[in-house]
């Protein structure tokens, strides 16, 4: 699987402009989420990390503090807002990996890009997937982050374990793919960068 994932990201680039971005992979082709979105996007990035595991690669996700303004409580990737001071997509999401759960560069190594996808809260966002070799020992954030946990990455590929769903905001309805794993709920833009990394995959 990491041979394939690596042939498949092996030429793609950083956005030319990481604030615009087509809406994400998700039920109706991402309609219902289309009222939400300003026009005016914040760029942003997140580390997809997969951990080379004996048994195989997991995905390495965070639970987002109660306390946060934006997105609290939900299962994301590490990452956030791209700064001034960062190098692009890339740095900022390194930067946010390391502020908030501990894991340094020196353990990841980069394969690639997939297409910057749209939160409905105004987010432009840059997934960067890279490769985490273990050993490494987390460091939580406690103010962002309550948790981190990994999820086998077969379970994630696999059709049966996806499911669509919809919740109402802001007097709307929008829909959302999502993943139940084990007492957990993987929806919204998290799920949706993990969808269209399997149909990448597919292809």
């Amino acid at each position: 699987m990491r041979r394939l994932i690596t042939r498949k990201l092996a030429h793609t680039r950083p956005p030319a402009d990481p604030r615009r971005g087509g809406i994400p992979n998700l039920p109706g082709g991402g309609r219902s989420l289309r009222p939400f979105v300003e026009d005016q996007l914040t760029a942003a990035a997140v580390l997809m990390p997969f951990v080379d595991r004996p048994e195989g690669l997991s995905v390495l996700l965070t639970q987002r503090s109660e306390q946060l303004k934006h997105h609290a409580g939900q299962v994301s990737f590490p990452g956030g807002r791209i700064e001034e001071h960062d190098e692009g997509p890339l740095g900022a999401a390194l930067r946010e990996t390391e502020e908030e759960i501990g894991l340094t560069p020196d353990y990841i190594s980069i394969a690639g890009y997939l297409e910057t996808a749209v939160t409905g809260t105004g987010y432009a966002v840059t997934p960067i997937v890279g490769f985490v070799r273990p050993g490494f020992t987390l460091t939580l954030d406690t103010v962002e982050v309550s948790d981190a946990f990994e999820v086998p990455l077969t379970f994630l590929l696999d059709p049966s374990n996806l499911k669509a769903g919809s919740r109402e905001f802001d007097g709307r309805v929008f829909q959302y793919w999502e993943f139940h794993y084990e007492d957990r709920i993987i929806w919204g833009a998290t799920a949706s960068m993990l969808v269209t990394l399997k149909g990448l995959l597919d292809e």
